[in-house]
């Protein structure tokens, strides 16, 4: 099992509020496949520098989990064919 990291652009008509147990509701494929989510830290709405989908501002989520790569991947693509998911980006962390 390895880290991970995953920033999440949500689309900004989602209350703020909300966010949290809506992406908890998003991510259920990790603890499914035996990986944990260490962190998840909602970062708000924020003005892009470009648009994006045609909207000018989302609401960021910073997801910290460890998993196997299939799960992430797995993920990574659940997201993608979510409406409400604008961008994501998966990193792995480096052990050091």
């Amino acid at each position: 099992m390895r880290k991970y990291e995953m920033v999440v652009i949500l689309d900004p008509s989602i209350d703020e509020r909300t966010v949290g147990t809506t992406f908890e509701k998003l991510v259920q494929v990790i603890p499914a496949e035996g990986g944990t989510i260490d962190e998840v830290d909602v970062w708000g709405k924020r003005k892009f520098a470009y648009e994006i989908q045609k909207k000018t501002e989302g609401v960021y989520v910073v997801l910290s989990f460890t998993a196997k790569s299939e799960t992430a991947k797995e993920l990574d693509r659940q997201l993608g064919l979510n409406e409400s998911v604008l961008r994501t980006k998966l990193m792995r962390l480096d052990a050091k």
